[in-house]
């Protein structure tokens, strides 16, 4: 009778598992999703090559965390197409130099949508605002600037890579 408690309480320990798991083990894609098609994504900003620069983060991060095959042209022979749209980029100032009263620093805004769509047209995954900031500060010598916002773009497009690639494969 004494030791009936602790033999209760050996028996339901293993079956109280603490949800965590493995990298990359936990996919919620399904087994048949072996090729993925990641197109250009489209923007409704206004802004230079930023849609380029998270199409070929998203395409680097699935590269190199999955086994699927990529491509970058949604066709027949895909059997998965994660399509993007860039919603908006803002940039604003920051802080400002007290002697000259000119911006010293921005923060860039990205703000985007992703959709994982199967070939029979199920969603796959979905986020409808993936939201990633980025600091950059800007050149007060015009005889040497240099653009800092497009380094600021492709941070923010590696963060946002791996955080979609995480929550499309791990769904955390």
């Amino acid at each position: 009778m004494r030791f009936l408690p602790s033999s209760l309480l050996l028996v339901l320990l293993p079956l109280s598992g603490c949800g965590y798991h493995a990298a990359g083990s936990a996919t919620h894609l399904p087994p048949n999703v072996r090729t993925l098609a990641v197109p250009v994504f489209t923007t409704r900003a206004q802004a230079f090559h930023t849609e380029m620069a998270f199409t070929q983060a998203v395409v680097r991060e699935l590269n190199t965390r999955t086994r699927y095959r990529i491509s970058t042209a949604s066709d027949a022979e895909t059997d998965a197409t994660l399509t993007g749209t860039i919603l908006s980029e803002t940039v604003a100032p920051l802080t400002y130099d007290s002697t000259s009263g000119e911006t010293s620093s921005y923060l860039l805004t990205v703000t985007a949508k992703v959709v994982l769509t199967a070939h029979d047209g199920r969603i796959l995954y979905e986020n409808d605002a993936v939201s990633f900031r980025s600091q950059y500060q800007s050149t007060q010598d015009l005889s040497g600037f240099i653009q800092e916002d497009a380094a600021a773009v492709n941070r923010i497009a590696r963060g946002f890579a791996q955080t979609v690639v995480s929550d499309m494969l791990e769904s955390f």
